[in-house]
């Protein structure tokens, strides 16, 4: 794909401005050292590529709103949107393959995974959505009522991902093992219509996946994140790589200051945000009412934010000593802040 390129005096002057403001963040901030690999504003294309997808609700808003698109457009950034995308884990490989610059906002722990493995992955910024809610789900005649009774039962997850990490979670809360469940590892697509059918007794996964699920499938919570969970293992994020990071900071601090301002609109407008996502996703007002009844809000962390950073960490530690991860993970040393 052709990249557009800003002229030779203009990618100078916001360069060298950058190094006078990120001089002084330097000194003020002082930063994490993963985080200071871009403090210099730097801009070398005028095109974004950007993916999105139904699991991606922010993407996924700001691509119907057009909202996004324009605050880019005044700055001089032509957004384009690739996609869609099921789950969060293909559109890192977007990004690792050079088809898109960004994915979307999504699970940290497949990214953890996949900078673990080499690939040359960021986290630029991120976004959690409060409450949470992630469920393992059996059907209501299963026979299946309590975590205990998993054992020796199929569970559909997506592997490194949320669905995982709170199995993992779930069992241990109960004091199981890995090993007493069989682990079934599916995208959501795939998920949905294995556990319909009956081919997999649970399935854990996020929202709208597992809304839908309950009112299709006739399925019940036997775990659910926002009361059995009482700390974060994971956290959502946009996600770019090094390289383009390094060499278009400026770029990439207009798309989180765009991303932030769609947070705050869906914020503002829960009702209207999730009749977007209904019309994408193609579920009942049911679905939709329930959402809204959740009063989920979008809580923007910078990639500098040291509390935050702490949390990550400690979520990051818990699920490399369970092996969901496979290794320790400083996280800070793939935090920039832009």
């Amino acid at each position: 794909m052709t990249r557009d390129r800003i002229n030779p005096s203009r990618r100078k002057l916001i360069q060298g401005t950058g190094l006078l403001l990120g001089g002084a963040a330097t000194g003020l901030l002082g930063l994490p050292q993963g985080a200071l690999a871009a403090r210099a504003a730097t801009r070398n294309t005028d095109t974004v590529r950007l993916t999105w997808g139904p699991s991606g609700a922010l993407s996924l808003l700001a691509k119907e709103r057009g909202v996004f698109e324009k605050t880019l457009a005044a700055q001089g950034i032509k957004a384009e949107w690739i996609g869609p995308f099921p789950n969060h884990a293909p559109t890192l490989q977007a990004v690792v393959g050079g088809s898109a610059d960004f994915a979307f906002y999504g699970s940290t722990t497949p990214a953890l995974a996949a900078i673990l493995a080499g690939s040359p992955l960021v986290f630029v910024q991120y976004n959690v959505q409060h409450p949470r809610s992630t469920a393992i789900l059996v059907k209501k005649n299963s026979g299946i009522d309590t975590v205990h009774d998993l054992v020796g039962k199929k569970i559909a997850v997506n592997r490194s991902g949320l669905g995982e990490f709170l199995v993992v979670a779930a069992l241990e809360k109960n004091g199981l093992s890995r090993d007493q469940v069989q682990f079934v590892y599916l995208n959501p697509p795939d998920a949905a219509p294995a556990f319909g059918q009956g081919k997999v007794d649970a399935w854990s996964m996020w929202s709208p996946g597992v809304d839908i699920a309950r009112e299709q499938f006739g399925g019940k919570d036997i775990f659910f994140e926002g009361a059995d969970l009482p700390f974060y293992i994971d956290f959502g994020t946009l996600v770019s790589s090094r390289k383009f990071v390094t060499e278009n900071s400026a770029l990439v601090r207009a798309v989180i200051d765009a991303y932030a301002a769609e947070g705050k609109w869906a914020n503002e407008n829960l009702l209207e945000s999730e009749i977007i996502a209904q019309k994408a996703g193609k579920y009942s007002d049911g679905v939709r009412d329930h959402l809204v009844g959740l009063k989920r809000l979008h809580r923007f962390y910078e990639a500098d934010d040291a509390q935050f950073l702490g949390d990550f960490q400690r979520a990051a530690d818990w699920l490399s000593e369970r092996k969901v991860l496979p290794k320790h993970a400083r996280v800070a040393e793939y935090s920039i802040r832009p």
